[in-house]
């Protein structure tokens, strides 16, 4: 997926009231950008870090900057919690997913179960309806292990009793895991941060709902999905 271009370098400063992020560009321009990620950020949220923000020209918008991509030491990491879903609608419309390959219709946003909305539905009249519930991951505590969530995640705890619940009914249901760096090899619940979202997860597996992780390849350039990672105990 093709990141809007050019993207420009510069540096965190602070990330501020969620959706805010100042930084100083490489040219020495000192900007407010948007923050599309309502999360803690940890790890990705330092004075000093190098990150990558894009310009918008679109009038409409109150800031025309947006924070897109941060730098660690060993990777990467995309910070912008829009992307996941649109990665995995074209990785599933290039059947790059093997687990998830093969259905005829894939139906974004449907609404399911009580106030809910799963990200995708795939169907094929040769076998149940697929439920799939996209989570954008950055989070990257010890080396190679990415973590999910970095702070407390009811409404994604409730998305896995919801998948489950499909299960219940025959269906098949999916959490499908986008770490959206490349230097990881494993992933886990992360249990100190949220102990119910971990709890959820493994009772979540225990009713049938399939946890698939996958890693992604990024430049200033693109971002795609690339590999899988290994869900750990």
């Amino acid at each position: 997926m093709l990141l809007p271009q050019p993207l420009v370098r510069g540096r965190l400063v602070q990330r501020y009231k969620r959706f805010f992020a100042d930084l100083v560009l490489d040219d020495g321009r000192a900007i407010t950008a948007h923050c599309p990620n309502p999360g803690a950020m940890l790890g990705v949220n330092l004075p000093g870090q190098g990150a990558w923000v894009s310009w918008s020209d679109d009038p409409k918008r109150k800031l025309a900057w947006s924070l897109q991509l941060v730098e660690t030491e060993t990777s990467l990491v995309g910070v912008n919690t829009l992307l996941p879903n649109r990665l995995v609608a074209e990785a599933l419309a290039a059947d790059s997913i093997p687990e998830l390959s093969g259905y005829a219709t894939v139906k974004p946003e449907v609404k399911y179960r009580e106030a809910s909305r799963v990200d995708f539905l795939l169907t094929d009249p040769a076998r149940p309806p697929c439920w799939l519930e996209v989570k954008n991951v950055h989070l990257s505590r010890t080396p190679g292990l990415a973590e999910f969530p970095d702070c407390k995640a009811a409404r994604s705890t409730r998305h896995l009793a919801d998948l489950a619940a499909q299960v219940a009914e025959g269906h098949r249901a999916v959490a499908l895991f986008v770490v959206q760096r490349a230097d990881c090899e494993g992933f886990k619940a992360c249990e100190d941060l949220d102990p119910a979202f971990a709890r959820g997860l493994a009772q979540a597996v225990e009713a049938g709902v399939e946890v698939l992780v996958y890693g992604c390849d990024l430049s200033p350039q693109a971002v795609r999905i690339a590999r899988r990672l290994t869900l750990l105990p």
